[in-house]
């Protein structure tokens, strides 16, 4: 249990760095407890200036919200915020981007099954949106008129 513990505070610490510098390059200015980079940072995310600083000391934050406002703010992919939090694992994070396709993927019954979704005309229209949705989009040629 120790060891642990003391990885997630590994974690929590390599995020605050990295937290500390994607701040710092976009002109926060964090070298001082009066510096008002935590505070301008925490007006502009939206982050209440309390988790801002627990994030930025390195203690675990896993609040989805917090962490989808942080990824907004700063620009990158929420993929990359749980990443770089050490939430989720890179082969994870790629199984999430590049579910499988193919015949061991799951299929719109299966997955409605996984849903819980046992309502008949409810998993009709959500058989036919996942089906709809699976489907490649229509050659409309506008591609080809670019290409010229």
């Amino acid at each position: 249990m120790k060891n642990r513990k003391h990885g997630e505070t590994d974690r929590a610490h390599r995020f605050a760095d990295w937290l500390h510098e994607e701040l710092t390059a976009r002109g926060y200015d964090l070298s001082g407890a009066r510096s008002g980079g935590k505070s301008r940072f925490a007006e502009d995310s939206g982050i209440s200036p309390s988790t801002v600083g627990r994030l930025l000391e390195g203690k675990r934050v896993t609040d989805m919200d917090v962490l989808a406002r942080l990824a907004d703010k700063l620009g990158v992919t929420l993929g990359t915020v749980l990443l770089r939090a050490g939430i989720v694992s890179s082969d994870d994070l790629v199984a999430i981007q590049e579910p499988e396709t193919g015949p061991d993927a799951m299929t719109p019954e299966q997955a409605a099954t996984a849903l819980n979704i046992t309502d008949p005309h409810k998993r009709a229209v959500f058989v036919s949106m996942a089906t709809t949705l699976q489907q490649p989009p229509p050659d409309t040629g506008e591609e080809r008129l670019a290409e010229h």
